[in-house]
């Protein structure tokens, strides 16, 4: 179940099998502010509309239908990066390697201690914020690449990867002046403020010649 909760409110999910676990863990969350949904086992979950909007999904790892920790394997699997709490009432230290190897925030014994848990929810809900956040300007970046024209990104693959304008000319077969006049477009279109920004915008897009060398001699 789901409660109803304002959209801007962070979204955490609950798969645990057992019924009072559950009920405990989503009227702990709701009184702290949060959108609580729950569910007895994963399937329900991935066919839930909204899985996508999770900010953190707390995962039971002994489940009647799945191992928790299998799940987690398939999510990643699937490159689905909710972040993800485990707990367990019979945990081990292979299990808690395993689960933290594979990026869990937290492995909590049950009985779940409260403040334990609220602090990891916390700490997902400020990593998903993150990376929803640099997703977006991602988004927004690819748009910003693709309103350049094939010799600008070239030129931008070529200057990001160190090149100075000389050596791109003579690359390219074009005139100094030529370089310098698609150099100045492209870092406009990108918004780019200095040659530093520009080669964090080609890293994120992974637009950065790799094999050009700065000191490579030119025929």
């Amino acid at each position: 179940m789901t409660d109803t909760q304002g959209a801007d409110t962070p979204l955490i999910a609950v798969i645990d099998d057992d019924t009072g676990v559950r009920g405990s863990l989503s009227s702990l969350l709701r009184a702290h502010g949060y959108r609580v949904a729950t569910f007895a086992a994963p399937g329900e979950f991935l066919a839930w509309s909204e899985a996508s909007q999770v900010s953190s999904l707390i995962l039971d790892v002994w489940l009647e239908s799945v191992n928790g920790l299998d799940f987690q394997q398939h999510l990643l699997d699937d490159g689905i990066l909710v972040p993800l709490i485990v707990i367990s009432g019979h945990g081990d230290i292979p299990q808690t390697v395993r689960a933290m190897k594979a990026g869990a925030i937290s492995f909590l014994a049950k009985p779940v201690d409260n403040e334990a848990l609220l602090a990891a929810v916390a700490e997902a809900v400020t990593m998903d914020n993150a990376r929803r956040q640099k997703s977006s300007g991602l988004v927004d970046l690819r748009h910003q690449y693709e309103k350049l024209t094939g010799r600008e990104r070239e030129i931008m693959a070529l200057v990001t990867a160190g090149l100075m304008n000389k050596q791109i000319a003579a690359r390219l077969s074009l005139s100094d002046i030529t370089v310098k006049i698609y150099r100045g477009n492209l870092m406009r279109k990108m918004q780019a403020q200095s040659l530093a920004d520009l080669v964090r915008m080609a890293e994120d897009l992974g637009a950065r010649d790799l094999s050009a060398k700065r000191y490579q001699p030119q025929p």
